[in-house]
């Protein structure tokens, strides 16, 4: 029979090997795609429905995505209320608006007490070697880079106003983003503005293309929502567009056994994916360049410079352990995600927060005064500075409740990496829980009956006496994940606005 069995293998061509080994293959695919499209995902909504979970049930392939489009477009289709104004939400994300009505009755004690889950070692050090740069001494430090952008911010409306009749049509969202992008440009590359200028553009450019893609590709796998009678409103294996431009924008951090981008979404050869691998391409290029001058100076003896970029480096550098010993910091490919990221997130986030200032302010002639007034009685006609800053209450208690009712992020993500008991729910590995932040800063339960309107003196005791919970303010996150730029994103809104308030009068058209 062992003779038989050779005589058989040398009959075999390496053809006939090689299409057996390719039908292997080609099941153990199939078997995988049929456990990331349909056998994952029932067996995660069968055990989230057994322990009390309602909501909608798995759809293959297209999910809640095409119900979402649909509910978008009505929304769309009716005119904003005027006698509510801010009463964005059912406009802004009518599918989330919708679960948490039907579902979420007390949202709040849940969610601040438990999704904070952690990252692993990476993250900490990732963590540990940024939070250097961003203490408040070395944030005085990038003081004139704020100061120059603000300058050139203001000059360039007053020449504008100098060639009108006096007053201006202007379009605030675009200029906001070229200031907040110079911003970022000087403050992390100092002398390298001009480097610094070229990757704000190309990051401004793929954001958009990602946004697009987004629109018209489909996840599958990824869209069931699962919500529960108790506070939390959750997805099983839900797919955040957040954590996508994240992944694709600025390398986030996203689970090894799923991937953010379908096959057909992300290798196809498109002209938009061309365009993005280059644009990809081209900012890693620039961001190495300038890591190498720079490490090289530093190899020379030269101190490290004063901006973002320097101070990473100089931390990176001097990066030990807790036991005292010294380790290797992160990568030079690290570096490079992390300066893509200043630029996602700051740019993105400080543009939004100075335009709905702006437009709410229009909208709240008595709150525009009373910041003004303040603005020039702690400055006078000079410029701002540092130690002023503290003392710009009223313009501190404003930005607050523009980020309450219009937050950087609709919502953030928390997963869980094993199996988790929450609010006595057992949750199995890789959900994603949605944190509603939009929705916990207008809860009325928690900010009392006029949590829908532009209110800035409930933060005149502070954030921790605004609401009935001081963990409900979360415009930056929560707990060890806060933003770690959210004093670089405040200071620098509080010198815009308070240079456009120092100069100019403004309403909504």
């Amino acid at each position: 029979m062992g003779g038989g069995a050779a005589a058989l293998l040398r009959e075999a061509s390496p053809g006939s090997l090689l299409a057996g080994a390719a039908a292997v293959l080609l099941l153990w695919w199939a078997a995988a795609v049929l456990e990331w499209t349909w056998l994952g995902p029932r067996r995660m909504e069968r055990a989230l429905r057994a322990q009390g979970l309602r909501g909608t049930r798995y759809r293959f392939l297209w999910g809640d995505l095409k119900e979402e489009r649909r509910l978008t477009a009505v929304a769309l289709a009716r005119p904003v209320p005027m006698d509510r104004p801010h009463d964005v939400l059912p406009r802004v994300s009518p599918l989330l608006h919708r679960a948490v009505e039907e579902h979420a009755t007390r949202m709040i004690k849940l969610l601040i007490g438990g999704v904070a889950i952690l990252d692993g070692e990476k993250w900490f050090k990732h963590r540990r070697i940024m939070n250097p740069a961003f203490h408040a001494e070395k944030l005085k430090g990038m003081l004139p880079a704020f100061s120059a952008a603000c300058t050139d911010l203001i000059c360039r409306w007053e020449n504008l106003l100098a060639d009108s009749a006096g007053t201006i049509e202007l379009d605030v969202w675009s200029e906001f983003q070229n200031f907040s992008g110079d911003v970022i440009s000087r403050a992390v590359f100092g002398v390298s503005y001009q480097e610094g200028r070229r990757i704000f553009l190309l990051e401004a450019e793929q954001l958009v293309r990602v946004t697009q893609a987004f629109r018209t590709s489909q996840i599958p796998g990824f869209s069931y929502c699962f919500n529960h009678k108790t506070p939390v409103l959750h997805n099983a294996h839900c797919f955040s567009p957040f954590s996508w431009l994240c992944k694709t924008v600025c390398s986030g951090i996203f689970h090894p056994k799923i991937s953010p981008l379908p096959l057909s979404a992300s290798l196809l050869p498109t002209e938009s994916n061309r365009r993005m691998k280059a644009i990809n391409r081209e900012t890693k290029t620039i961001l190495r360049g300038i890591i190498e001058k720079r490490h090289e100076a530093m190899k020379n003896g030269e101190p490290a410079k004063d901006d973002l970029f320097g101070m990473l480096m100089e931390s990176n550098m001097n990066y030990s352990e807790s036991d005292g010993k010294s380790r290797r910091g992160i990568t030079v490919e690290e570096v490079i995600e992390e300066c893509k990221l200043f630029y996602f997130a700051g740019t993105e986030t400080t543009a939004v927060l100075l335009t709905y200032t702006m437009a709410v302010l229009s909208m709240h002639p008595e709150w525009l005064g009373r910041a003004r007034d303040v603005v020039l009685q702690v400055f006078g006609e000079n410029k701002p500075d540092f130690s002023g800053a503290s003392r710009l209450k009223v313009v501190t208690m404003v930005l607050y409740e523009v980020l309450r009712l219009y937050p950087p992020a609709l919502f953030v993500n928390r997963r869980t990496h094993k199996q988790t008991e929450l609010g006595g729910v057992m949750y199995p590995p890789d959900v994603t829980f949605v944190v509603p932040i939009m929705f916990i800063h207008r809860d009325p339960a928690l900010w009392g009956h006029d949590a829908g309107e532009f209110n800035p003196g409930r933060f005149a005791e502070g954030v921790s006496k605004a609401c009935s919970d001081p963990g409900a303010f979360i415009p930056f996150s929560w707990g060890p994940r806060i933003c770690i730029g959210q004093n670089f994103a405040l200071l620098e809104a509080e010198l815009a606005i308070s240079m456009v308030l120092q100069r100019f009068e403004f309403e909504l058209w």
